[in-house]
């Protein structure tokens, strides 16, 4: 069942009566599953990635150790809303390499919010659900002022070595915050001791906070995230990414009301300026040499009102975004004396985004509870360099303007030890930048050249979703289903006319509108306290989805599991997992897949806590994929092997 919180105050600021000290105040979220520790039961030092992973409802596609592809509810990122803060940020990649988890660290990120299906249309236009990545946020006025936080560790696979540090100070009027991190890693092995060329990385991130208390029930902040990733290779591709940067920046203001109906207020204005440079320069193998740097630049509004009234709670939010997306491609010819062939793959596309939503609670008594809610926004697209798309679409409009409605709504309730939910939603999103205005975007994938179509209708999706859950003093279990009928389905098919442009391309496809597409997502979650140290918890997920041909669709988890034993004994404790997948066979060939033979993980940790006067610290020392299986995963691009035995440590002091 859906964690249901209805809060209705914001990080930073409080309501004081006389002279209180000022409360820690927290954030609305509803029908939403909060992940408020960012590490996961196995290990501390996660990145964001390996957290998100952890989740029932979050797979990603991997081309490497970095930057993994988030799937939510088995949908390709498109059909899914990612941000940060509320901000929109769009990556500068064709091939989906750098998403937006990939420019946060773990160690600037108080919590993240994940909702499924159209629950999570406050942040925009969606079909799977939304992913918000929210940013620490110190209160003003803690009773300690100066805070930190200093973690160091070592993972011997692929030699990775990182620092993450964070500090803060919380004054009556005034709080500053920041953090740093980097890591570098080398290439991986697989199992057996087989290395992953081209499977190296290294990364620097860092982010500032400043608020000033503005009144007694307001404040104003800014916050800025500056992320650099250099050399990092991506095993699956014929390219590698040179340098990534990202600025991502904001100023906030909120205001609580004592009184009345509407409860708090915030308005934020967001920047954000991405750019992202690949090319094939340590791929000696390759004919052809490639240039293939991209650009994203958003400027953005995001305002919100949160309101309450005895049984009834809302959250009202208007969004508003421009982006502008550019993408080139060079080609060199061996003989560097001819001309070099030149295209925009993303021709100058640029997108105006306008949305009011609203989600409401209303606790009908103190056992049921209706959820309901909405969206409405109108998506606007213009490509600059038009000609391009009129290779293939001759006439196709230069700009286009769309509506995007979107209903969702549940119902829950709770009988003694039991709980329930039915719900059901309905809406639209527009084509990618990729699928509406993509020029011969190579996927490495099924091998062929990918071109847009400005001309696409709205994919429209209609949901149902249901639980139910039992839970006691020492059990508890947990079902989950949706089910999504997506209308006019967009995906790629092979095209008649024009000739592939890169030379490892077997042919050209074209981004088309099916009639309909089916998917099913199925997971249950349980866990037993056998003993008052001893815990055990299972995880067990399973997918299916088809074109309206009955043709499987790509990336579509198998049946998949994870258990898990968590021992504790004061400050000592113990974790050992096994997870895995059965076979893949419900595999799409037409899309470049193949049948992946099932595996079996076991992973093992151990972590203790002391402290050093006034400083607490924790120390972890684990290895996953203990019996160096050599496997490869549905979502491994290309079949690229995961990482062998991986020997991990790490040291985390909190100041």
């Amino acid at each position: 069942m859906k964690v249901l919180t209805i809060i209705l105050l914001f990080s930073g600021i409080s309501a004081m009566a006389q002279n209180d000290s000022i409360k820690e105040l927290q954030e609305v979220n509803v029908n939403a599953e909060v992940k408020k520790k960012i590490e996961t039961d196995m290990k501390m030092a996660v990145s964001v990635d390996e957290f998100l992973a952890s989740s029932s409802n979050i797979s990603f596609i991997k081309r490497g150790a970095y930057a993994w592809e988030p799937l939510l509810n088995n949908m390709s990122s498109e059909r899914s809303t990612l941000t940060i803060d509320g901000m929109h940020v769009f990556g500068a990649c064709t091939d989906k390499m750098d998403p937006i988890t990939s420019y946060v660290e773990v160690n600037n990120l108080s919590t993240i919010d994940v909702k499924s299906g159209q629950a999570g249309s406050m942040h925009g236009a969606t079909v799977g659900g939304s992913i918000d990545l929210k940013r620490k946020s110190t209160p003003f006025g803690l009773a300690k002022k100066w805070n930190g936080a200093y973690q160091s560790g070592f993972e011997l696979n692929n030699k990775q070595r990182f620092n993450l540090g964070n500090v803060s100070y919380s004054g009556e009027r005034f709080v500053a915050e920041g953090s740093a991190s980097y890591r570098k890693a080398d290439n991986y092995t697989a199992g057996n001791n087989r290395e992953v060329k081209h499977s190296q990385y290294s990364k620097f991130n860092s982010s500032l906070g400043l608020a000033y208390k503005t009144g007694e029930l307001s404040s104003l902040r800014a916050d800025a995230i500056f992320d650099m990733a250099k050399n990092v290779g991506f095993p699956a591709l014929p390219m590698d990414l040179w340098l990534s940067r990202a600025i991502i920046t904001s100023v906030t203001y909120k205001k609580l009301f004592q009184e009345g109906l509407v409860k708090a207020w915030d308005t934020k204005a967001y920047f954000n300026a991405i750019e992202h440079y690949m090319d094939d320069t340590k791929r000696p193998e390759n004919l052809v040499h490639m240039d293939m740097p991209g650009w994203s630049t958003t400027y953005g509004l995001v305002s919100k009102a949160n309101l309450n009234s005895d049984r009834y709670a809302s959250e009202i939010q208007l969004n508003a975004y421009d982006n502008l997306s550019i993408a080139e491609m060079r080609m060199y010819p061996q003989d560097r004396s001819k001309q070099t062939m030149f295209a925009y793959s993303w021709p100058w596309v640029t997108t105006r985004f306008g949305g009011l939503s609203m989600n409401n609670s209303y606790d009908i008594s103190d056992r049921s509870q209706l959820n309901f809610g909405g969206s409405l926004a109108v998506n606007y697209n213009y490509s600059k360099y038009v000609e391009f798309n009129h290779i293939f679409h001759p006439g196709a409009p230069q700009e286009k303007t769309r509506v995007l409605p979107g209903l969702h709504g549940s119902y829950l309730l709770t009988l003694n030890k039991f709980n329930f939910s039915a719900g059901a939603g309905y809406g639209h999103r527009a084509p990618s930048v990729s699928e509406g205005y993509g020029y011969y975007i190579y996927n490495s994938f099924d091998r062929y050249d990918y071109i847009g179509n400005p001309n696409l209708k709205n994919e429209i999706s209609h949901e149902v979703n249901a639980s139910a859950g039992f839970k006691n003093e020492k059990f508890s279990l947990q079902a989950k289903a949706n089910y999504f009928y997506i209308k006019k389905y967009i995906i790629g098919r092979i095209l008649s006319l024009g000739s592939p442009m890169n030379y490892q391309s077997v042919g050209v496809k074209g981004y088309t509108s099916l009639d309909y597409a089916t998917l099913f997502n199925f997971s249950l979650n349980s866990t037993y306290s056998i003993l008052e140290h001893l815990h055990w918890k299972g995880v067990l997920t399973y997918a299916r989805a088809q074109d309206n041909k009955g043709g499987n669709l790509p990336f579509i988890r198998p049946l998949s599991y994870q258990t898990s034993l968590h021992y504790m004994y004061k400050k000592f404790s113990v974790q050992a997992s096994v997870n895995g997948d059965f076979a893949q066979i419900n595999f799409s060939p037409e899309y470049g897949e193949d049948q992946t033979p099932a595996y079996a993980i076991c992973n093992l940790s151990a972590d203790y806590s002391f402290k050093i006067k006034d400083v607490s610290a924790t120390v972890q020392l684990g290895a996953e994929n203990l019996l160096d299986a050599y496997y490869s995963t549905y979502a491994d691009w290309g079949n690229i092997p995961r990482m062998g035995r991986n020997i991990f440590t790490s040291l985390k002091f909190n100041l």
